[in-house]
């Protein structure tokens, strides 16, 4: 029965100079944030795609669900279908795929085209992320990993604060479809930059299925995909729904939630960069912190939301919190499984990704059968939860 998954040539970077080494962790970045923002368009143009479709909000929906439960599926299945392929070769692919995905959304004469290109993006992301996430240590001095790997992370909150703000205003003065070739032609220039920066990254031993169901058995690995789960559900379940709940219960007027939003969004800019430092200091306790503080701002927004000033501090803390979640979360898979980094970082992918889409999905119906301050209650109860699963957790064994 094997126990290793995929064994890189070797983790330490091949000589180069140190600046190329970081131009090349800045392209991955720049990949996943391509990605990103590319994933998370359509909130900012659901109602014009709708339009031009001739369809309805919940039907334009799916272009947010669908991404994320493809990108769970094809995070093991392109990885170990690619076998022993160098995996710099798979991330130009892959970027490839994207930018094809953006000009067939651009061009699509119909709905089902677009969520085809949707198809395509999902499996980019499941692709993309389970080999960038974790090649930091392949790219740069190991002294520098921390701090490359919080750059690459960094593509999250980017998309989500500069990406779609972005691509919205596109849509809005040139129509939707220019804001997606401009998405397209972006990619294309990551890919040129990947192919010009990237060290050949060769694979030992290619990762296998049966691999993969043995991480189960890892300990860890289940203490990790449980904490995933939790704190991803608590944040989309309640993320998802933010916008409506400013809107009702802070009574910010539409032209302003930007503002509350923006504000968000560089907290969680800054949120990624602390978390790089924090977790060398103690992952689990920086994990713990994050689901904490999430559950802080969810719990206190219907209490005290009403007011705009407390409104926009907890989305500071909010933001600053859920900015290191995806860095601890993709550490804590790391650390469990040192040997095998590609399968910890499929691991990572596809938990994040299946309980994204779980999430907003869960959320959606508490908001239909009650209200936003309700679904804010409860996301933030799943939040504790997960700081209690940490903290209950034995500590033998067990990464910090």
């Amino acid at each position: 029965m094997p126990t290793a998954t995929t064994t890189l040539e070797s983790t330490s970077p091949p000589v180069r100079s140190p600046l190329v080494g970081w131009l090349a962790a800045t392209s991955v970045m720049m990949g996943i944030f391509s990605i990103v923002t590319t994933e998370i368009l359509p909130i900012g143009l659901l109602t014009p795609i709708g339009a031009g479709f001739h369809i309805s909000d919940g039907q334009a929906g799916l272009m947010m669900t669908m991404p994320g439960i493809v990108a769970a599926i094809a995070a093991p299945a392109v990885t170990v279908a690619a076998g022993r392929l160098d995996r710099r070769l798979m991330l130009c692919v892959l970027i490839g795929l994207l930018a094809f995905a953006d000009f067939l959304a651009a061009a699509a004469p119909a709905y089902w085209v677009m969520l085809v290109s949707r198809v395509l993006v999902g499996v980019t992301i499941g692709g993309f992320w389970s080999i960038g996430a974790g090649l930091a240590p392949r790219l740069v001095p190991e002294k520098s990993v921390p701090r490359a790997t919080a750059v690459i992370f960094s593509a999250v909150p980017l998309g989500s604060v500069f990406g779609v703000p972005v691509g919205t205003l596109i849509g809005h003065l040139a129509g939707w479809r220019a804001s997606f070739v401009v998405m397209g032609v972006f990619s294309v220039a990551v890919l040129i930059a990947l192919l010009l920066l990237l060290p050949p990254l060769p694979v030992h031993e290619a990762t296998r299925l049966d691999a993969l169901r043995g991480m189960f058995r890892n300990r860890n690995v289940r203490i990790g995909l449980a904490a995933t789960f939790l704190v991803v559900i608590a944040h989309f379940s309640t993320y998802t729904y933010v916008e409506p709940f400013l809107e009702e219960v802070t009574l910010v007027g539409t032209g302003r939630i930007s503002t509350f939003l923006l504000v968000y969004g560089v907290a969680g800019l800054l949120g990624n960069f602390v978390a790089g430092s924090m977790i060398t200091r103690g992952l689990r306790g920086t994990w713990i912190t994050c689901a904490a503080l999430i559950a802080t701002a969810t719990l206190l927004l219907p209490v005290v939301g009403d007011r705009q000033l407390a409104a926009i501090g907890l989305l500071v803390v909010w933001g600053l919190a859920y900015g290191a979640v995806p860095i601890c979360s993709s550490t804590w898979f790391a650390r469990s499984a040192p040997d095998s980094p590609e399968a910890a970082n499929i691991m990572f992918t596809a938990s994040f990704q299946a309980t994204l889409s779980t999430g907003a999905l869960l959320g959606g119906v508490v908001v239909d059968h009650s209200s936003t301050s309700t679904v804010m209650v409860l996301g933030g109860a799943v939040a504790v939860l997960m700081a209690l699963t940490l903290l209950g957790a034995a500590r033998r064994g067990q990464p910090a």
